[in-house]
C-alpha cells in the first residue's frame, strides 16, 4: 500500500469502524433485553429522550456532553465511547493487515460479532443465538466467496464450502465433548451450550487448524486470567465460580486470525 494513503484511508477506516462500535452498543443493550435493534431510534435510557445526530458522533459525542445526557444529566457510560473507539482500531488493523481485499471487509464483520459477542457474555453471561447462527451462516458465505473469487471459480466456491462446514462441525462437537467430560466430573453445567456455537461459528471463519489454535489459546488465556495465582485458583475451585468463556474464545479467535500463521510456523520450527 502506498503510504501517502495510509493515514487518510486509515483516517477513514476508523471513523467506519467507531460508527459500527456505535450500533454494536446498541446491540448489546438491546439484544439481551428482547428489544428490537432498528427501532427506536438511540434515546437516553433514563429520560427516553431521543438524542440528536450530533449527540450520536462516535466517541465525540460522549466527550462534547462531559458524559452525561442532554436533557437529564443522568451519566452516559464510558464503556460507549470505549467500544467505540476499540471497534475503529480493529478495523484499522484488519485494513493494515488484509488491504483493499475482500478479506477485510470479511474480517471487519467477524471481528464486529466476535466484540459484541464478548460484551454480551460479559453482561449476561449468555451468547445470543441470533448472533452465533448468523455469525456462522456469515463464515459459510464468506468462504464461499473466498473459493469462488481466489480458486477456481464454482469448484473453489464448493471446496471452501465444504471445509467450512466440517471447520464448524468440528468446533461444535469438541465444545459440545468437552462440555459433557465436564459435567461428568463435576456433576454440573461444565460449560454454556453458547460457547459450542461460537466454536462452529469459529471454525466457520477461521478454518480446523486456526479452529483449534484460537481455542487453545482461549483455554491458557482463562485459565491465565481467572486463576492469577495458586491461591485464587483453590478460592475459584472451592466456589464454583462460572466465568463468561465467550471473551476468551474471542481473543483466541483474534490473535489466530493475525498472527495464527506465524505461531503455526514457530510451532512445526521448533518441534519438528
Amino acid at each position: 500500500m502506498d503510504e501517502w494513503i495510509i493515514v487518510p484511508a486509515g483516517l477513514i477506516v476508523f471513523l467506519l469502524g467507531a460508527s459500527i462500535g456505535s450500533f454494536i452498543n446498541v446491540v448489546v443493550y438491546r439484544l439481551p433485553a428482547g428489544l428490537s435493534i432498528l427501532y427506536p431510534p438511540s434515546r437516553c435510557p433514563h429520560c427516553l429522550n431521543r438524542l440528536k445526530a450530533y449527540d450520536n458522533v462516535p466517541v465525540l459525542g460522549w466527550l462534547w456532553l462531559q458524559g452525561r445526557c442532554r436533557y437529564c444529566k443522568s451519566k452516559i457510560s464510558p464503556r460507549y465511547p470505549i467500544v467505540e473507539a476499540i471497534t475503529g482500531l480493529i478495523f484499522v488493523i484488519v485494513f493494515i493487515t488484509f488491504q483493499f481485499s475482500p478479506q477485510t471487509i470479511g474480517y471487519w464483520l467477524f471481528c464486529s460479532w466476535l466484540l459484541a459477542l464478548s460484551i454480551i457474555d460479559l453482561d449476561t453471561m449468555t451468547l445470543p443465538g441470533e448472533l452465533t447462527k448468523s455469525g456462522l451462516i456469515l463464515g459459510i458465505v464468506f468462504q464461499m466467496i473466498l473459493g469462488f473469487t481466489s480458486q477456481s471459480g464454482w469448484l473453489g466456491l464448493v471446496n471452501q464450502l465444504m471445509l467450512a462446514i466440517a471447520a464448524a462441525v468440528l468446533g461444535i462437537w469438541m465444545f459440545d465433548g468437552i462440555a459433557r467430560i465436564g459435567t461428568i466430573i463435576f456433576r454440573k453445567d461444565a460449560m454454556g451450550a453458547g460457547d459450542a456455537k461460537l466454536a462452529a461459528m469459529m471454525g466457520a471463519w477461521l478454518g480446523w487448524k486456526y479452529l483449534l489454535l484460537a481455542s487453545f489459546i482461549a483455554c491458557i488465556a482463562g485459565v491465565i486470567a481467572q486463576s492469577g495465582s495458586t491461591l485464587l485458583i483453590q478460592k475459584n475451585l472451592k466456589r464454583n465460580k462460572p466465568f463468561p468463556f465467550g471473551p476468551y474464545l474471542a481473543l483466541g479467535s483474534a490473535i489466530a486470525l493475525f498472527s495464527g500463521e506465524a505461531i503455526l510456523s514457530a510451532y512445526i520450527k521448533f518441534f519438528f
